[in-house]
């Protein structure tokens, strides 16, 4: 075809003297040649397996170390023990008090899931009036919650424990779970509305011709359409919850009511020589909640946390 037969500012696909493809723009611009493919694929999976041994690393070190003895663990570096012996994780499961981590871990759950439930509820409610609502103070409102990200959690921490000291609500779990139901967790918020914004308006105004209402839009209509964002939340909420510290540390005083984190220092604490086998074995344990459920939930994870919306 002639230069004259070519669409304006059409590109065409060529091969690169340097190896790869290129994309070539001609026209009535300027043509220019964009390697679309550059250096040796060899190479950039060399270095990402490189990287990848270096972030593995300490999570092999770990495992490994859950089999040694505290001589073992402090004079070899190797993640591969000299045996196998499974007793630490026996010693670490019992505890030295009168409760199993059984008792610890069920503590965790029953602090987790409904903070999951109530976070999840909150958060789409509110992510949905910020996203499709007008109403008097919008923008600063939204600007106030997004400013609050910035605001370090430990700050709070004061007036709500004088709080939750007026309500009698001390040494229960209510404190770890309340403030979720009122959408607290801003990111999440913020997360949830820039994934809506990315969401076409075609579905629901159809919707809104065969009558539904805002509460049915949000079920029928946003509420699938949010799946991955979600399970973003659900998998955050989850690991950040099972991970938290200070939050249990300030409000329980009951051994009983202890969740995993907190019963892991306990048992750091308890002796003056400690077992570190038992701790790693226990702490081993206590990481396979949160991994299993990231990879059951990877998939629409990633989707939700990279997406701000859908692509039609």
């Amino acid at each position: 075809m002639s230069r004259e037969g070519q669409a304006p500012g059409r590109s065409q696909a060529g091969p690169h003297p340097l190896g790869g493809s290129t994309d070539v723009r001609v026209g009535r611009g300027a043509s220019m040649i964009l390697p679309r493919d550059r250096g040796n694929p060899l190479l950039r999976y060399i270095a990402l397996g490189v990287v990848a041994v270096v972030m593995l690393y300490p999570l092999l070190w770990l495992i490994g170390a859950s089999f040694k003895g505290n001589a073992e663990i402090f004079t070899e570096i190797g993640v591969w023990p000299s045996r196998f012996d499974f007793t630490a994780y026996a010693k670490g499961w019992k505890t030295s008090t009168e409760y199993t981590f059984a008792t610890y871990f069920l503590n965790s759950f029953l602090i987790t899931v409904p903070r999951i439930i109530v976070t999840v509820i909150s958060c789409v409610l509110v992510a949905y009036a910020f996203a499709r609502f007008e109403f008097w103070g919008k923008k600063f409102l939204f600007s106030i919650m997004v400013g609050t990200m910035m605001l370090p959690l430990i700050i709070l921490r004061l007036p709500q424990y004088l709080m939750f000291k007026e309500l009698g609500w001390l040494d229960t779990y209510v404190p770890l779970i309340l403030p979720s139901a009122f959408a607290t967790d801003t990111f999440f918020v913020f997360m949830l509305v820039q994934f809506l914004r990315g969401i076409p308006r075609d579905m629901e105004e159809a919707a809104q011709i065969d009558g539904c209402n805002a509460l049915q839009l949000l079920w029928h209509i946003i509420v699938p359409l949010l799946k991955p964002a979600i399970i973003s939340v659900i998998v955050f909420q989850f690991i950040w919850t099972m991970n938290d510290f200070m939050g249990p540390l300030i409000y329980l005083s009951t051994v009983e009511k202890y969740p995993v984190s907190l019963a892991l220092k306990m048992s750091i604490g308890a002796t003056e020589e400690v077992e570190w086998a038992s701790v790693i074995a226990i702490s081993v344990v206590a990481l396979i909640p949160s991994v299993g459920v990231f990879f059951l939930a990877q998939r629409h994870f990633i989707e939700g946390a990279t997406s701000s919306g859908v692509k039609g």
